[in-house]
């Protein structure tokens, strides 16, 4: 079984698996206001649209695990607690190399499976470089104040150069909600801009925290100057807030990054997370991200989930689904 798209609905089984391919990096342009203001949310729609997405595809037995391979491939496996050692981000590191137990990957008849990236707080990049070297998995970085963005903004700065340095090769940046609240986007574009030539060949995902922007339509305004400042990535919450990752915000999101990549040519990723912790809400994603932006989106360079125990569920799932029994929780650790 591989875990390749196809345009039928599924991700096919028994097809090669898609070649990795490098995009030109999105380099942003100059903040064009007539745009950003006539950017729009209907709520309505937007929410019945979403509450369709559940019910729409019924994907079983092969397909079924075919999507959950593919989510585990875009997960940023993650450890973001005031309590982590370098001996926990090694564990999570190894998790993140052999995601799913190798039993379970044989009856599948699947190999060379990883997640996307593993995500840390600074202090943990050089264990989780150590420890992921050789292994093509990249790390990734919360920066600039994460997760309120409110420390001095030179300080801010020089966060990101500080755990570019210690080889963190994506940076996840938190941006200012008062600029969003106010609506100064001009003092938005401008700040992600510095920050995006501050992580220099390090990519960026912009934090949008879509909890607290307030509307749905900031957070369109939003994503398009995060991406005309030359965000890589836009990405939902920081999983801090008491409103993360929702099918709404993900729906105005990835309609901002499809109308940036039709006036632009740039493909800019898409990475909700918080609160995504069940292989079904993983697979419902995907197919959104496939309906709305195309089989192109499906690969790690331009989506990730950002999560810590959506891994072990898929994992108890594909077990379920190679046995016909589920197992106790205890038999997929994270780290």
């Amino acid at each position: 079984m591989q875990t390749d798209t196809t345009t039928t609905g599924h991700v096919a089984t028994g097809a090669a698996q898609l070649p990795q391919v490098t995009e030109p990096r999105n380099p942003g342009m100059a903040l064009d206001m007539d745009w950003v203001r006539a950017a729009q949310a209907n709520t309505s729609a937007i929410e019945r649209r979403a509450g369709s997405l559940s019910g729409r595809r019924s994907l079983k037995k092969d397909h079924q695990a075919a999507w959950m391979l593919k989510a585990i491939t875009c997960i940023d496996l993650t450890t973001l607690s005031g309590d982590d050692t370098a001996g926990r981000v090694r564990r999570l590191c190894a998790k993140a190399a052999h995601p799913v137990r190798a039993d379970i990957l044989d009856a599948l008849g699947v190999s060379g499976i990883t997640t996307g990236a593993v995500c840390v707080y600074h202090d943990m990049i050089e264990p989780a470089v150590a420890a992921l070297q050789d292994t093509g998995i990249p790390v990734a970085a919360v920066s600039t104040g994460f997760p309120a963005g409110l420390s001095p903004f030179h300080l801010r700065l020089a966060e990101i150069g500080e755990s570019v340095k210690a080889g963190a090769a994506e940076i996840d940046i938190v941006i200012s909600r008062r600029h969003v609240l106010t609506g100064n986007w001009q003092a938005l574009y401008n700040e992600m801009k510095a920050f995006r030539e501050a992580c220099g060949d390090a990519h960026v995902k912009a934090i949008l925290a879509t909890g607290e922007l307030g509307s749905l339509r900031n957070v369109a305004r939003a994503s398009l100057v995060c991406m005309m400042a030359g965000a890589d990535f836009i990405k939902t919450s920081t999983g801090k807030e008491s409103v993360n990752a929702t099918l709404p915000v993900s729906l105005v999101m990835i309609r901002a990054i499809r109308d940036y990549y039709d006036r632009t040519g740039y493909r800019v990723g898409y990475k909700p997370a918080g609160g995504i912790s069940k292989a079904k809400d993983a697979v419902t994603y995907l197919t959104l991200i496939k309906d709305e932006l195309g089989d192109r989106w499906l690969q790690p360079d331009l989506f990730r989930f950002g999560a810590s125990s959506l891994l072990g569920d898929i994992e108890r799932q594909l077990e379920h689904h190679v046995s016909g029994h589920y197992s106790a929780a205890h038999r997929h650790p994270i780290g």
